[in-house]
């Protein structure tokens, strides 16, 4: 036989050998949890993206779509002819829908939008013939005479199908209620009721003349090799600078009101993931250090028997290797069976099913478990092929050594490498694996300062005997103490971190869209109006509202030089500097932006205060002058502060605000936020006392929001489990490193005659002092790291207690003290003898 194949078989009988007598069992759940966790978002991240790159063309109703604000310029078209593709353009713009005379004269602002045959491209509309049946997918679009409308208009206009309804100087039938409209989008305007109507009814209308701010979408589809070549030459066309008021629409800005919550979201399920395979490493080293010390002996007996120090290398690798394609098979198939609760509680997110998984998530499992298993279990596990001989009759000889630096660093480099790469986020995986190294060496330093300073602090002469005898037990052997109380932090560092994460993120979640968010949106209330309008919604029961004035302005020059689209490189930047922004004054700052740079002065005359996003964009900063075209009106001030706004909150916010309570000779109307009354007719009471006004609702939106908020919240919560568990096999792992050295302690002081009943009192005390320890030190460093991630990983206000740390220690206490009892409970109630026994083989 071969000296491989002799490993092999070595290999396969040890492996046997242990599972029987349940060696490997914590090895296995440790890479198990890892790759579960890793593989369980890693599947559903995988599905989530094939299905919204699958829905990103119905979002947007077609495979590519050009905007502008005047008709698609004619080499746009002849583009997408030359290269085969289907196209289509349609036109929205905002206009007063109106019911006849005899209907009562109701009038509405709608969303008009005109569609020619065809359309959409991509995805279906859906309708129904009255407001209480289910929508149907249609490939019609409404005939000549018809017009399509939102259930809200029927409502506001108080009309039912079959009515006429008059647009401009057009009267059209209403024929069907539209239930799903793919490509709706979710821009400002869009969030008025739809009107849709054939494009060869436009004219009739006479609405579209030649001052109308008229949207135009040119939607292409086809081919994907076409189509990328139209898009790659789109926007090359759309960036030149003769060319205006043209983009090439991404889906980015698709849901922005979902986004930030979505973001913060998957960040948070990627660094559950994380902690859970950071935790799994430490369980993973411990288990296989604790595996090779009972392993030490048997070796040696291989030793003398003749095998050589390769062959038991080998063995050990082989029995490694299928102990790891093992684990890491099984933790690939949790994982995918776990994904399918995300997909329960995540998958509304995507319209219809969601396309089946991709291999990379598979392949990723197993290669971070093998990682795993290989980075952080073999190391001492191959120090067994080193033990000599002699160790049979001399027990002091051939102990474990710490692991070479080399090999240790081959490992964690590695390991480290696939969690940046799990992680999606290169700061986000930097700070926590980055933050959990530092740790590590904090916690070994500051438990070996604190072993150190226990003997002195505790007096042996008036303290209680069981104190005494856990101070000597655990400044006996620093080592095992320094590494047991690191362990325990790391695991309390990872649940601490992701309580305190959790509790601050779903807080911030929960106030950005509470439960009483304003689910109106007015604009176009003239001054005239602005007091007798806040009077009827006072009136109606409205408690608490934004209200501001507001206005249009071009920024048209920084720092006394002239600003053009042109000179700026970024997309959005450009866009930004080539239309008119919404600015407002007030003296107070709004209570629901925060100054983060600067000082916001009321009354401060020739000072403006910026949001910070649009600041970074622009590459604005404190102090620069800007000039505001302002209805013709050049207007100049100094930034003086910048303002953190939070876009998805539903409240009324601007880029731009003077800190005055009155600009003099500046056209305002105002525009206002709030929660409508639960009173049937109230915006129709509203739109009659006040035509002019534009009312939009947003309840569908804040309920959709708020929909998605819960279901992510309760995935946060479930996978939020997988790392209590790793957290838990940590604990484990580290209390129970020392067992057989406590068993041999504890039986020869029972062979001298100490009661059991004083034993489980040092015990408990060794426990209760390493957990309140390794509790503190953890929850000090959690606030740290937690911070960091709260800061620059997911953007919100990092709020924790300062009792934080107290909490800490006595969690760490009470758990170190239940994985004790389940790990060692068996250590006082084995036989003095037979522990002895065991010492002397």
């Amino acid at each position: 036989m071969t000296r491989t194949s002799s490993a092999f078989s070595l290999g396969w009988r040890t492996l046997w050998r242990d599972l029987r007598a349940g060696e490997l069992r914590l090895l296995i759940v440790a890479v198990t949890l890892a790759v579960a966790a890793l593989t369980a978002v890693g599947f559903f991240a995988d599905r989530l993206k094939g299905g919204l790159a699958r829905d990103a063309r119905q979002l947007l109703g077609g495979d590519a779509v050009v905007v502008s604000d005047a008709p698609t310029p004619a080499n746009f078209i002849a583009q997408a002819r030359a290269a085969g593709l289907q196209s289509l353009t349609t036109l929205v713009f905002p206009s007063m829908a109106r019911a006849t005379d005899a209907q009562g004269g109701g009038a509405r602002l709608v969303a008009l939008k005109a569609v020619p045959a065809g359309y959409p491209l991509r995805g279906n509309l859906q309708t129904s013939a009255n407001a209480d049946a289910a929508g149907q997918a249609t490939r019609d679009v409404p005939a000549r005479g018809e017009a399509w409308v939102d259930a809200a208009v029927l409502e506001s206009l108080g009309v039912r199908i079959g009515d006429p309804v008059l647009l401009g100087d057009a009267q059209l039938r209403v024929a069907r209620i539209i239930t799903v409209e793919p490509d709706r989008g979710s821009g400002f305007l869009n969030f008025a009721p739809r009107v849709m109507i054939h494009v060869d009814d436009l004219p009739a209308t006479r609405l579209v003349q030649p001052a109308s701010r008229v949207g135009y979408r040119f939607a292409v589809a086809g081919p994907d090799a076409a189509v990328a070549r139209f898009s790659a030459w789109a926007v090359a066309e759309a960036a030149k600078p003769e060319v205006r008021g043209v983009r090439v629409e991404s889906l980015e800005g698709g849901r922005p009101e979902m986004r930030q919550t979505l973001d913060r979201a998957e960040k948070f399920l990627n660094l559950v993931a994380l902690l859970a395979a950071l935790l799994s490493a430490v369980a993973v080293a411990l288990a296989a250090r604790g595996f090779a010390s009972r392993h030490l002996d048997d070796c040696a007996m291989l030793r003398v028997l003749g095998q050589s120090q390769r062959t038991i290398a080998m063995s050990y690798a082989f029995e490694f290797a299928l102990i790891g394609v093992f684990a890491s098979l099984l933790g690939v198939a949790v994982g995918f069976a776990v994904h399918f609760v995300f997909v329960a509680l995540l998958g509304g997110l995507v319209e219809t099913a969601l396309p089946a998984a991709g291999g990379w998530p598979l392949a990723f499992g197993l290669g971070m478990g093998l990682t795993l298993l290989f980075a952080f279990g073999l190391p001492p596990v191959l120090q067994l092929a080193q033990v000599p001989p002699l160790r049979v009759i001399r027990r002091d000889v051939g102990n474990l050594k710490p692991a070479s630096l080399a090999v240790l660093a081959v490992g964690i480099a590695g390991f480290a490498a696939l969690l940046l790469a799990a992680s999606s986020d290169l700061k986000l995986g930097g700070i926590a694996v980055g933050g959990f190294a530092g740790a590590v060496l904090v916690f070994a330093g500051l438990s070996w300062v604190a072993v150190k300073l226990l003997r002195r602090v505790v007096n042996e002469a008036t303290a209680p005997r069981w104190l005494v005898l856990a101070t000597r037990q655990i400044s006996a052997r620093p080592a095992y103490t320094v590494v047991q109380t690191s362990a325990l932090a790391v695991g309390l560092l990872a649940l601490v971190l992701l309580v305190l994460l959790r509790t601050d993120l779903i807080a911030s979640w929960r106030q950005a869209t509470p439960p009483d968010a304003p689910n109106r949106f007015v604009i176009n209330v003239q001054p005239d109006q602005s007091e007798a309008f806040v009077a009827a919604l006072r009136t109606a029961g409205v408690k608490r509202m934004d209200w501001f004035p507001m206005f249009r302005g071009r920024l048209v020059g920084v720092n006394g030089r002239a600003i053009t689209p042109d000179d700026f490189t970024e997309d959005r930047a450009r866009r930004l500097v080539d239309r008119e922004f919404n600015l407002s004054f007030a003296a107070q700052q709004p209570d629901h932006n925060q100054v983060v740079a600067g000082r916001w002065q009321p009354e401060e005359a020739g000072a403006i205060s910026v949001e910070e996003g649009i600041a970074t964009t622009l590459g604005l900063k404190l102090g620069d002058t800007l000039r505001f075209d302002i209805a013709g009106t050049q207007s100049e001030a100094k930034i003086t502060s910048l303002r953190k706004v939070d876009w998805s909150s539903m409240r009324a916010n601007f880029f731009v605000m003077y800190p005055v309570s009155r600009l003099p000779d500046v056209p305002v109307t105002y525009m206002g936020a709030y929660r409508a009354p639960e009173r049937r007719g109230f915006d129709n009471a509203l739109v009659r006392a006040f035509p002019n006004v534009t009312n939009v609702d947003m309840t569908a939106t804040i309920t959709q929001v708020q929909g998605v908020l819960d279901k992510v919240i309760r995935a946060v919560e479930f996978l939020f489990g997988f790392t209590l568990a790793a957290g838990l096999v940590v604990l484990f792992a580290a209390v129970s490193a020392t067992r057989e050295e406590r068993a041999r302690e504890f039986a020869i002081m029972r062979a001298v005659g100490a009661r059991s009943s004083l034993l489980r009192q040092v015990q408990r005390a060794e426990l209760i002092g390493v957990g309140l320890l390794a509790g503190f030190l953890a929850s000090m460093v959690a606030s740290v790291v937690g911070w960091g991630l709260a800061k620059y990983a997911f953007d919100f206000t990092w709020t924790a207690s300062p009792l934080v740390p107290l909490a800490g220690a006595l969690a760490g206490a009470v758990l170190a003290l239940a994985a004790g009892w389940w790990g060692l409970r068996e250590v006082l109630n084995r036989p003095v003898v037979e522990t002895l026994r065991r010492a002397a083989e």
